[in-house]
């Protein structure tokens, strides 16, 4: 008798836990009719956003009022964690955040993300297509994204004045080179950086190009003229002595910060998210920093290419999975939704209504728009219709870490051929793609 109790206890806390897991009522709408959502993400200001979020949408849905259970993890753990709990079929968030470089693993086979397309619908008349395009897999959006990540070029116009360099007259990239030439002979300061460790700065060469890491059909290309290109004249700035590897690897690191907020270096190709780096970490050099358009390869050739990025997707495991991807579709894509990741984030927000709002771009009390000598808005405008895409696929993150690990050192520091380095890394990635 007593075995059977036993088993009997046993059985109903299975089934307590196997409807707390399915989302029992109890468990995910209070008695007020609040329904609480389970959210990861990877990044502490994407939690004080979401929170924000959280308010107005409560505010403006009293009926429908929502709660977020944010749990902030480390970049790699909170991806494992999700892969895992999405194997195991148990304990997956109900949104969460994904980076640009993980998403393909998480469209392998049948993807366990919520087709979001009839959320975003209400949107992507406004939004950068590209941006849109760029978490979907035969069609179907599976993520949203957060900004447009359009690279601009960053210029210390201090530096530049003192060798009587105007950054608006440069149009192409051979054009920079001879300034940056100038500016060493004037002030002996670099005219640029190059990333090491990272493909952030390559993405955007090859992006104004039209080129890509990956064919039509997502398979590895990068043996391309357009790679070439882009390698090349980084290398070339590099033997000039206009350029030089980022200390730290690359700018988004704390030894780059110092570096460019000692003003070392004239400029710097980035996306329009590093400008919350510039305002938290780089306080030397405010006031004297402008955003304008990069330089091209050739006449009548793009100027940007959208770079870096993290998706929002709902599980197809979460409750309510239609009111999570509202709010989600909503809090990144809508006009409320973008003004708040350009004032609360710094990000160019996807929703292209926003660029245009004089509210938004001419805030005084904007602490972006204080901080920068020209209103990135304007960038924003001028390229509005060059901001290429850079595919992430499956081959992504193997190509990435031979880039990342291997082939930018190789090229950049121990002066390996360029076409050399592409072609064997090219067989390298096919065999271990295989």
């Amino acid at each position: 008798m007593k075995r059977g109790r036993l088993f009997l206890v046993g059985l109903l806390m299975i089934v307590a836990m196997g409807f707390a897991y399915a989302g029992g009522a109890d468990e995910t709408t209070a008695a007020d009719g609040t329904t609480s959502f389970e959210l990861w993400t990877y990044v502490e200001a994407h939690s004080n956003f979401y929170k924000e979020m959280e308010n107005i949408w409560n505010e403006e849905n009293p009926d429908r009022k929502i709660s977020l259970n944010i749990t902030v993890l480390p970049n790699a753990d909170m991806h494992n964690k999700l892969q895992m709990s999405l194997q195991s079929g148990y304990g997956a968030p109900d949104i969460c955040d994904v980076h640009v470089n993980s998403f393909p693993n998480f469209m392998k086979g049948v993807p366990q993300f919520e087709d979001m397309t009839e959320a975003i619908a209400p949107y992507a008349a406004d939004c950068v297509p590209s941006r849109l395009e760029l978490y979907s897999k035969d069609g179907i959006n599976y993520g949203v994204p957060f900004h447009v990540g359009a690279c601009v070029m960053f210029y210390n116009t201090e530096i530049l004045e003192e060798a009587d360099i105007d950054y608006t007259t440069i149009d192409t990239w051979d054009e920079f080179i001879e300034a940056g030439l100038i500016v060493k002979e004037k002030t002996g300061k670099y005219m640029t950086t190059a990333e090491g460790t990272r493909v952030n700065m390559l993405s955007a060469f090859l992006g104004e190009q039209g080129g890509d890491f990956v064919d039509e059909n997502g398979v590895p290309n990068i043996v391309t003229e357009e790679m070439y290109n882009a390698l090349e004249m980084e290398k070339r700035m590099i033997d000039l002595g206009i350029s030089r590897v980022s200390p730290g690897g690359k700018p988004d690191s704390e030894e780059c910060y110092g570096w460019i907020n000692s003003g070392e270096v004239a400029s710097l190709a980035f996306p329009l998210w590093f400008m919350s780096r510039f305002v938290d970490y780089m306080p030397d050099v405010a006031g004297k920093i402008a955003i304008a358009p990069m330089p091209r390869f050739e006449e009548g050739q793009d100027r940007s290419a959208g770079v870096g990025g993290t998706a929002t997707v709902v599980i197809n495991t979460a409750h309510d999975k239609d009111l999570a991807k509202e709010f989600v579709a909503w809090a990144k894509l809508s006009v409320e939704g973008g003004t708040k990741i350009w004032e609360i984030l710094g990000f160019d927000p996807v929703n292209t209504k926003v660029w245009d709002d004089p509210a938004v771009t001419n805030d005084p009390d904007n602490k972006y728009l204080q901080y920068f000598v020209t209103n990135p808005f304007d960038t924003l405008r001028e390229i509005r219709d060059e901001v290429n895409i850079i595919r992430s696929v499956e081959a992504t993150p193997t190509i990435s870490n031979y880039f990342n690990n291997q082939i930018l050192l190789d090229v950049f520091e121990n002066d390996a051929d360029i076409m050399t380095t592409l072609e064997n890394a090219q067989e390298e990635i096919m065999n271990q793609l295989s």
